[in-house]
């Protein structure tokens, strides 16, 4: 069967999108909220970083806009990286909702448009910022996976929660305790013998040279 590259492309769009829904599913309103690494990346954010990206790269940069303001994009100077978090009076739902109101207009975007479709990154470099549909497709997908990725690490670190998507975790079956333990076990070792050659190295230095290794007889 003959492939359709425009429908493989969009195709793993949705899934990607569809990943990152399932990882915020069934949290509570803190933990889908709050910082879990020390550059304050959470799960809701990253869904609003994406909702964001999208409306401006189907929409704009293809020369039909987005039909809703997105406040935080203009407020950059006063609230830098506001796109990456929600506020305390953002709702979830208002989040979700508006991802999923993107991913319509987006997806009416890609269908009506062919992938040679001209467009224009006004931020990308000189050299880069005339592109297609065929590439922002391209973007979007790597930028959607990209963060599933966080999200899956996020999720794990919260609840133990992991895996490719909900129907299909893509992950053997395991003693996940056993087989961390024994990557530990293989780190430490790999740690032990690089000290250990790297002590050797150091005597041989003050030692005025190299160890001779060879077989004088």
């Amino acid at each position: 069967m003959a492939s359709d590259p425009k429908a493989d492309l969009h195709r793993y769009l949705k899934a990607a999108r569809q990943t990152m829904l399932w990882k915020i599913d069934g949290l509570s309103e803190y933990d889908a909220r709050r910082p879990l690494t020390p550059t304050g990346t959470n799960l809701l954010g990253l869904i609003k970083h994406l909702a964001s990206c999208e409306q401006g790269y189907f929409g704009a940069c293809m020369g039909r806009p987005f039909p809703e303001t997105l406040p935080w994009l203009d407020d950059e100077d006063n609230n830098p990286n506001a796109d990456m978090y929600a506020t305390a009076d953002e709702t979830r739902e208002d989040i979700l909702s508006l991802y999923a109101r993107v991913a319509s207009f987006s997806d009416a975007v890609i269908s009506e448009l062919p992938l040679d479709a001209p467009g224009v990154v006004p931020w990308w470099p000189e050299e880069r910022k005339y592109v297609t549909l065929h590439v922002l497709l391209v973007h979007l997908i790597a930028e959607t996976n990209r963060h599933a990725g966080h999200a899956d690490i996020l999720r794990e670190s919260l609840d133990g929660e992991a895996g490719l998507r909900a129907e299909a975790s893509n992950l053997p079956e395991l003693d996940w305790a056993e087989y961390r333990d024994r990557v530990e076990k293989a780190a430490r070792q790999a740690a032990e013998r690089q000290a250990a050659v790297q002590e050797l190295g150091i005597t041989a230095d003050r030692g005025g040279g190299a160890i001779d290794t060879a077989d004088h007889g």
